[in-house]
């Protein structure tokens, strides 16, 4: 017989408490997106379906970034 798992209770006072993670962003090819550094720009290529990199066309440059995406965002 197994013997039920106990749930901890986070208290709000705990100077330990748990993280909350950001959702992943995912991005596609075609999709419109700005980056702090570089502005605006078109996602051209996705590696490992977006868990590796993201190609981007930004005009006037090309850039592959990597996650986490905390610059780019999709528009």
């Amino acid at each position: 017989m197994t013997k039920p798992v106990a749930v901890r209770r986070v208290l709000p006072t705990s100077p330990f408490k748990t993280r909350i993670e950001a959702p992943r962003k995912h991005f596609a090819v075609g999709d419109r997106v700005t980056h702090d550094t570089y502005g605006l720009g078109r996602a051209i290529g996705v590696e490992g379906g977006g868990d590796i990199a993201v190609l981007v066309d930004f005009g006037s440059r090309r850039e592959r970034i990597t996650p986490p995406y905390a610059a780019m965002f999709k528009l």
